[in-house]
C-alpha cells in the first residue's frame, strides 16, 4: 500500500442494491423525481443476468436519455468501466450535461463487490470518481426469508452504508421488528430508513461517504459511525468487554459462532427460522471496530493491510479506517473491499474530540479474534523497533 495522497475532486457514486423485488427501482424512480437529484447521472446496471424490466427508461448504454428530472439514464450490461469512462469523457467535452452525482442501480442477483471493484481497481474511474455509499433495499414483508435462504442479500445489507425498508405497510409489526433486530445485528452502523412507497428523501440516502462536496469538510464520525459497534443493541451476553485499544463487536463472540457450528442463539420476535437457523448465512458475518489511541507506524501498518488482503481477502467484505500515522498532522483515511483497496487519502483536518485511529471490519468467515490478535502484533512489534 502506497502512502497517502491528498484527495482530489471526484464525483461521487452512490450503489443501489437489494435483492429481487425488493423495491430498488421504486425506491430510484422516487429520487429521480426529487428535485435536489438534478444533474444527476444513473446507471442501470443489469450484468447480463436478467432482463431490464424496469418500465423506468428506454434506453442503451450507448445513448444516455437526458429525463424530464434533469437525470441522464442509460443501461448497462457490459462493461461498467467503459460506461464510466465514456459518461464522463462526454461530460468533459459538453456533449451531455455536466451531472454531478452518480446513482448505480445493480441487478438484485448481484454481488455488490464488483462495482466497488470496478470504483477502486480502473485508473482512470478511481481518478474520476469515488464511493459515497451502498444502499441497500430491504423487503419488510420477504426480508426475513431471503436472509435466511439468499446469501446474496445477506451480503448486500451486510456491507451496505444505508438500509432502506421497503414494504412496510404490508409487513405484520412482529416481523418487522424483528427483521430490524437481525440487520441491526447484521450491520449496525448502517442506518434505517423507511421508505413509504418507495418515498424517501436523497438526503437520508447521500452524502453516507467520507467527504461532504460542498465544503470538503470530513465527517470522520458519519462515515465510520465506529460507536455503533461498541453498543450491545440486543439481549445476548457479550462477555468480557475489550480494553482499551479495541472497538467492541455487537456479535462476535462465541454464541454467535459459525452456520456450520449448528448455533441457534438468535430469536427475532415472532418469526420462526426452524432448521434453517443451522445454515444462517449472516451467522458467517462478523462486524467490529478497532480503536489505537497512539500513531501507527505506516509501513509497518501498510504491511499488515496487505499481509491480511493475501491471506483473507475474499473473507473482508469491507474494511473503513481513520488512522493517525506517525510524522502526518493530518489523519489518513483507507477503505478496501476484499483483495482491493482505495489509495489512502490524507484528509485536510482533523474533526473535533481526540485523534486516534478507527478501523471498522466486516468479515465473513474469519474470526474477530485473529484480526484484533495480528494487529497487536503489529503495534507491539513497531513498539520495540522503537
Amino acid at each position: 500500500m502506497n502512502a497517502p495522497d491528498l484527495p482530489v475532486e471526484r464525483l461521487p457514486v452512490s450503489l443501489l442494491t437489494g435483492f429481487l423485488g425488493s423495491g430498488k427501482t421504486t425506491v430510484l424512480k422516487h429520487l429521480l423525481g426529487h428535485p435536489g437529484m438534478a444533474n444527476t447521472a444513473v446507471i442501470i446496471n443489469e450484468f447480463g443476468e436478467v432482463g431490464l424490466d424496469h418500465l423506468l427508461v428506454e434506453a442503451t448504454a450507448d445513448r444516455p436519455v437526458l429525463l424530464d428530472s434533469g437525470c441522464l439514464c442509460c443501461t448497462v450490461r457490459g462493461d461498467l468501466i467503459d460506461t464510466l469512462r465514456r459518461l464522463f469523457k462526454q461530460r468533459a467535452k459538453g456533449e451531455i450535461p455536466a451531472f454531478r452525482r452518480v446513482v448505480i442501480e445493480s441487478t438484485g442477483l448481484a454481488d455488490p463487490a464488483p462495482i466497488l471493484h470496478t470504483l477502486m481497481s480502473d485508473p482512470l474511474v478511481a481518478d474520476r470518481f469515488r464511493l459515497d455509499g451502498v444502499i441497500a433495499t430491504v423487503d419488510a414483508v420477504n426480508g426475513m426469508d431471503q436472509l435466511d435462504r439468499q446469501p446474496e442479500s445477506v451480503k448486500q445489507a451486510a456491507v451496505a452504508d444505508r438500509l432502506v425498508l421497503t414494504k412496510i405497510d404490508l409487513a405484520d409489526g412482529a416481523a418487522l421488528a424483528g427483521l430490524r433486530q437481525r440487520l441491526r445485528t447484521l450491520n449496525p452502523a448502517a442506518p434505517m430508513i423507511e421508505a413509504q412507497q418507495g418515498a424517501v428523501e436523497p438526503s437520508a440516502l447521500l452524502g453516507a461517504g467520507l467527504f461532504q462536496t460542498a465544503d470538503k469538510i470530513p465527517d470522520v464520525a458519519a462515515w465510520l459511525r465506529a460507536e455503533a459497534y461498541e453498543t450491545p443493541t440486543h439481549g445476548h451476553g457479550h462477555g468480557e468487554r475489550r480494553q482499551d485499544d479495541h472497538g467492541h463487536a455487537e456479535h462476535g463472540h462465541a454464541e454467535h459462532g459459525h452456520a456450520e457450528h449448528g448455533h441457534a442463539s438468535h430469536d427475532h420476535a415472532s418469526h420462526d427460522h426452524g432448521a434453517l437457523d443451522r445454515n444462517r448465512h449472516d451467522d458467517r458475518i462478523r462486524a467490529f471496530a478497532i480503536a489505537h489511541d497512539r500513531p501507527l507506524d505506516w509501513p509497518r501498518f501498510a504491511s499488515w493491510i496487505e499481509g491480511l488482503i493475501a491471506t483473507h481477502g475474499d473473507r473482508l467484505l469491507r474494511i473503513k479506517g481513520v488512522l493517525e500515522v506517525e510524522g502526518l498532522a493530518e489523519p489518513v483515511a483507507i477503505h478496501g473491499v476484499q483483495h482491493l483497496f482505495h489509495p489512502p487519502a490524507s484528509l485536510p483536518g482533523w474533526p473535533a474530540g481526540p485523534r486516534r485511529s478507527q478501523l471498522v471490519f466486516i468479515l465473513r468467515d474469519l474470526e474477530e479474534t485473529a484480526i484484533r490478535e495480528s494487529f497487536a502484533e503489529m503495534v507491539a512489534g513497531a513498539a520495540q523497533a522503537r
